[in-house]
C-alpha cells in the first residue's frame, strides 16, 4: 500500500503540472491567426531558456531517467554509454540543429520532411522521411507510460486492474487536454517544472544515498561484491575490451539517431533562431550530468540490495527512493520523474500529428486545406496518438514497447544521410537515397529481430566477433548504395527533383549567411 504522504505529495506534484500547463495560454500571442506553425512550434519564439528547458526536457525523457539505472542495476559499466552518446548531441546540435533551423525558418519549413521535400524535389522521399520519423515515435510514447507506470508501481499508486489503470488515464488527460489548446506551449511550461522537480529531487536522493553507504567508493565496492567480485576493478562496473566496440558504436549511433526523430527537431524549430540554438547547445551537458547521476543511482540499488523483479530492472531507482526516503521526499521524486514523462509525451505526440498533417495530409489527401483546418486535424491526431500509446501499453506486453523502441532507433537512423547530409550536400541522388533508406531498413530491422531484438548484433568468425551496433552497420550500408546509386544514376542521366532550398550542391561551395538569427 502507498504511504499516505507520499501520495499526496505525488499528487500535488502532478497535479501543480497540471495546473500550470494551463497558463500557456498566456504564452499566445492574440492577434495571430492559427496556423500549424504557431500551434506546433509555439511561432519559433522560444528564447535560450524555455529553448534549453523544452530540448533538455524532451530530449531525457522519465523512461530514460528509469530505463539507464535499471539497466546500470543488472548490467553494470555498459548502461553508461547513455553518457557520452548524449555529450556527443551536443556538437551535432550545435551544427545541425542552427543550419536546420535557419533554412526552415527561411522557407516556412515545420517538418524535417518539408526540407527534404524542397531539398530533393522528390515526394516519395519526403514521404518516407514523414512516416519512418511516426513509426519510430509511437512506441518511444509509449514509453514513457511505462516510465510512469514503473514508478507509480514502486510507490504503490499503481495496482493492476480497473483503478491502477484509471490512475494512468487520469495522469494523461490534463496533458491531452493542454496540449490539444496549447499545442507546444503546454509542454514548454511544464518542462521548467519538470527542470527545477528534477534536478531538486535527484540532489536529494543523491546526497542521502551517499550519506547512508559512506561516499562514491563504498557504493561502487558494495555493487561490485553483489556482482560477484571483490572490488570495482574485477566487476561488471568496468567495461572489458570484447565490449568497448559495442560501447562506442552505441554511443555514436544513438547520438546521431537521436536528432532525427521528430520531437527533437520539434523542439529545436521552436527556438527564436540559431544564435539561441548554440547556446542551447552549450549547456544541454547540464542534463547529461543529470543522467549520469540517475546511472549512479542504478549502482546504489544494487549495493543497498534492491531487488527489483525479474525482468522489470527500471524499478530499481524508484524502490531505491522508496528504501530510503521518507514519504513526502518519496512522493516529490515520484511526481518529479512522473512530470517528466509528460513534456517528451506531450512533444512526440505534436511531432507525430504535424509530420501526419504537413507531409501525409496535405500532401496527398487535402493539398488545399487551410491553415485553420491544418491546426484542427494536426490537434485530433495528436490526442489520437495518445490514445494509442495508452491502448499500447495497456493491451501489450511491456517488452514490445521496448522491442519496438529499439527497431525503431534503427529505423530513424536511416534517414540521416536524406536529413543530415543533405544540409551540406545536394550531390546525392533523391532516388538512391531512396534506394538506401530500404537497404538501411531492411537490413537493420533483420540484424535486430534475427538477435531476439538486441541492438547488438556480431560480425565475423571465431570465439569473439566483433560486436557493434545494429543501426549504425544498417546506416553504412545505406550510405554505401546511396552513393553507389547516385554514380549509377548520373552516369546514365537519370534527372533529379528541383532543389528550392538555395543550398550549396557541394561541400566545398562557398557557406550562405544565415537569415532569421535572433538579435544579439
Amino acid at each position: 500500500m502507498a504511504d499516505g504522504a507520499m501520495t499526496a505529495t505525488f499528487l500535488a506534484v502532478t497535479g501543480g503540472a497540471s495546473l500550470l500547463a494551463v497558463t500557456a495560454r498566456r504564452l499566445r500571442p492574440t492577434d495571430r491567426l492559427p496556423s500549424l506553425e504557431g500551434w506546433a512550434l509555439a511561432d519559433r519564439s522560444l528564447g535560450p531558456v524555455w529553448t534549453w528547458m523544452l530540448l533538455g526536457g524532451t530530449i531525457f525523457t522519465a523512461y530514460t531517467f528509469t530505463a539507464v539505472p535499471g539497466l546500470a542495476y543488472a548490467n553494470g559499466a555498459p548502461a553508461f554509454f547513455a553518457v557520452p552518446y548524449t555529450v556527443i548531441v551536443c556538437p551535432l546540435a550545435f551544427v545541425l540543429l542552427t543550419r536546420l533551423w535557419a533554412v526552415a525558418r527561411r522557407h516556412g519549413y515545420v517538418t524535417v520532411a518539408d526540407f527534404v521535400r524542397g531539398r530533393y524535389g522528390s515526394p516519395p522521399l519526403a514521404l518516407v522521411v514523414a512516416l519512418t520519423g511516426i513509426l519510430a515515435t509511437m512506441p518511444y510514447l509509449a514509453l514513457q507510460l511505462l516510465g510512469i507506470r514503473a514508478v507509480l508501481t514502486a510507490g504503490g499508486v499503481y495496482t493492476r486492474g480497473a483503478s491502477g489503470d484509471l490512475v494512468m488515464v487520469a495522469l494523461f488527460t490534463g496533458l491531452a487536454v493542454a496540449t490539444y489548446r496549447h499545442g507546444l506551449r503546454a509542454p514548454t511550461v511544464i518542462s521548467a517544472f519538470k527542470a527545477v522537480a528534477v534536478f531538486v529531487s535527484l540532489t536529494a536522493v543523491c546526497w542521502l544515498v551517499l550519506a547512508r553507504l559512506g561516499g562514491p567508493g563504498a557504493v561502487f565496492d558494495h555493487a561490485a561484491q553483489r556482482l560477484g567480485g571483490t572490488g570495482a576493478a574485477d566487476s561488471a562496473l568496468l567495461l572489458s575490451p570484447e565490449q568497448q566496440p559495442a560501447y562506442a558504436t552505441l554511443a555514436l549511433g544513438s547520438a546521431l539517431a537521436l536528432l532525427m526523430y521528430p520531437h527533437v527537431l520539434t523542439a529545436g524549430f521552436a527556438a527564436d533562431g540559431p544564435r539561441t540554438l548554440r547556446k542551447v547547445s552549450v549547456a544541454l551537458p547540464a542534463w547529461t550530468g543529470l543522467l549520469a547521476l540517475f546511472g549512479f543511482l542504478g549502482i546504489a540499488a544494487l549495493a543497498t540490495g534492491v531487488r527489483a523483479p525479474e525482468g522489470g530492472a527500471e524499478t530499481a531507482v524508484p524502490m531505491l527512493v522508496d528504501r530510503l526516503m521518507p514519504g513526502p521526499l518519496a512522493g516529490l521524486v515520484f511526481g518529479a520523474i512522473t512530470v517528466g514523462a509528460l513534456v517528451p509525451a506531450a512533444v512526440m505526440s505534436i511531432a507525430a500529428a504535424t509530420c501526419f498533417v504537413r507531409n501525409v495530409y496535405v500532401e496527398y489527401v487535402h493539398p488545399t486545406a487551410t491553415p485553420k483546418r491544418q491546426v484542427r486535424i494536426a490537434k485530433a491526431v495528436s490526442l489520437t496518438a495518445k490514445v494509442g500509446a495508452v491502448a499500447f501499453v495497456f493491451g501489450l506486453r511491456d517488452q514490445d514497447a521496448i522491442n519496438l523502441q529499439l527497431l525503431g532507433g534503427v529505423w530513424i537512423l536511416q534517414t540521416f544521410p536524406a536529413v543530415a547530409l543533405g544540409l551540406f550536400t545536394g550531390r546525392l541522388h533523391p532516388r538512391a537515397l531512396l534506394a538506401g533508406w530500404a537497404v538501411g531498413m531492411a537490413a537493420g530491422t533483420f540484424l535486430v529481430v534475427r538477435e531476439g531484438f538486441s541492438s547488438i548484433v556480431p560480425f565475423g568468425n571465431g570465439d569473439q566477433p566483433l560486436e557493434i551496433y545494429a543501426g549504425l552497420a544498417a546506416l553504412l550500408l545505406n550510405l554505401t548504395v546511396a552513393v553507389a546509386g547516385t554514380a549509377a544514376l548520373e552516369r546514365f542521366g537519370v534527372p533529379r527533383g528541383a532543389d528550392l532550398t538555395d543550398l550549396p550542391s557541394r561541400l566545398t561551395a562557398r557557406r550562405r549567411p544565415e537569415t532569421g538569427a535572433s538579435n544579439p
